[in-house]
């Protein structure tokens, strides 16, 4: 497989169950990750997760946030449905996401799993400045993802969620071997939906994106196994 099919997260952001394995089955080949999200994990539960892992390694994107001994349990029993990548939010704090670390390794090794790599989501791409400002956070969506980023290596996670507008900052203060999960993926002429902080597939991968999360530019195409291969050349040749 290409470095650039590698680098590639596909989001199945449905709740259909027949719809979600069908494009894992699509666009499986092609891709580095297949992500299942909460829709998807609300309407079907472990077990999809499970259907989906035959398929390719998946990013278990839950963004788990409560206190440290809740988010501890859950991580273990992410852990357990065999993701290769599971996330919290960086947000809960030093304890929860070291818990979370923690719980989620201890549990993968004693059911024979590979570890899972545990990472933290920073500041949402659906948030700017003023939407940070309205919740309260102090600075730039920048300054605020640093901030968390420096907070989950502390914590012992293994990388991080960040726009492609924090790609350059947090690699310099975390090193090259902290990973990290880029969202917010717009192919050129592409709407930007509810994202806020955005670049194209090109423009992140220069800029030291570990992995890309793309939804619909893959999963709305007419032909999903053709648009992965597509931006799967952009990331390669960047």
């Amino acid at each position: 497989m290409s470095d650039g099919r590698k680098r590639i997260a596909v989001a199945l952001d449905a709740s259909e169950r027949s719809r979600i394995l069908e494009l894992a089955r699509l666009v499986g080949p092609e891709i580095g990750v297949l992500k299942v999200g909460l829709e998807a994990f609300c309407a079907h539960g472990p077990e999809l997760v499970r259907e989906v892992a035959e398929l390719a390694p998946v990013f278990l994107d839950l963004k788990l946030h409560d206190i440290p001994n809740t988010v501890g349990g859950a991580a273990a029993a992410a852990a357990r449905t065999g993701a290769s990548i599971l996330n919290v939010h960086a947000g809960g704090g030093l304890e929860m996401m070291r818990a979370a670390g923690e719980r989620a390794r201890e549990a993968a090794a004693a059911a024979g799993l590979p570890v899972p790599r545990v990472i933290a989501v920073t500041v949402l791409t659906s948030l700017d400045a003023p939407a940070l400002s309205a919740v309260g956070l102090a600075g730039s969506p920048r300054e605020a993802a640093l901030r968390l980023a420096l907070l989950a290596r502390q914590a012992g996670l293994d990388g991080v969620v960040c726009s492609p507008e924090e790609i350059e900052t947090i690699r310099s203060a975390c090193g090259p071997e902290f990973l990290l999960v880029v969202p917010g993926i717009r192919p050129a002429g592409s709407a930007a939906g509810d994202q806020k902080r955005i670049a194209t597939p090109g423009a992140a991968a220069r800029a030291g994106a570990d992995l890309l999360v793309i939804g619909r530019p893959i999963t709305g195409a007419p032909d999903p196994a053709a648009a992965a291969r597509a931006i799967a050349a952009e990331i390669g040749s960047a």
